[in-house]
């Protein structure tokens, strides 16, 4: 199951699990056309996704492997900011984060197996002065996969969180700053949506000991 999977980097993570031969189920809150499943709901409904986690496994069977990549970037300095704007940040990216895992953890818990890959950004690891409300909800979601992946280890299910540094979606389409973004990576190029979903897979597929990591790939924007 990804969330937000029908568009940038979520709509790449979906294509490469399927390339992969997984049955993908893509929750997103515009109409999708990618995976085995599309379901359109708003991660902040609670009861949506639980239901939603109820069709996928009813229609495509248990879900061993979650991203959940549902979120938006809007700048605004601390001054401009208005609480709704916070508020709004930190429903959508932290709380439909919560609300995925909430959904679909007890089905993985009862089965002893599972491996959930959240989508953090490279700004929750350095903060962004044009963006603190958006800095500040991909640094909670960076620290409750950690949280998680302590809680679940036990249970036989990995938790893990990629941060990508500038990718080229329309999410940083509209960022102030992407025109200039390139000339300031060490690697001199902004990077693609497949290759963070390249390390979403890797984080969530492969047989590994990763456990609790927040990986960044992120063109030297972060060393």
């Amino acid at each position: 199951m990804v969330t937000g999977g029908g568009s940038g980097i979520g709509a790449a993570c979906v294509a490469a699990l399927s390339e992969r031969g997984l049955a993908v189920a893509v929750v997103d809150r515009a109409s999708s056309s990618g995976g085995e499943l599309a379901i359109t709901l708003d991660v902040r409904d609670h009861a949506a996704l639980r239901a939603a986690v109820e069709r996928i496994e009813s229609e495509l069977g248990p879900i061993d492997h979650l991203v959940t990549a549902a979120g938006y970037y809007r700048a605004g300095e601390i001054g401009s900011l208005e609480p709704d704007a916070w508020r709004e940040m930190l429903d959508v990216h932290v709380h439909g984060t919560a609300n995925a895992w909430r959904a679909v953890l007890p089905g993985m818990r009862r089965r002893g197996r599972g491996s959930v890959c959240a989508i953090g950004s490279e700004l929750g690891l350095t903060g962004d002065p044009s963006a603190p409300h958006y800095a500040a909800a991909k640094g909670a979601i960076h620290a409750m996969a950690k949280s998680l992946a302590v809680e679940l280890a036990p249970e036989g299910i990995r938790v893990n969180c990629v941060a990508p540094g500038p990718t080229d979606t329309p999410l940083l389409a509209a960022d102030p700053n992407f025109a200039s973004y390139a000339d300031t990576l060490p690697l001199g190029r902004i990077l693609t949506a497949q290759e963070i979903a390249a390390a979403v897979c890797f984080a969530l597929l492969e047989d590994t000991n990763l456990l609790g990591q927040v990986i960044s790939p992120n063109a030297g924007a972060v060393i």
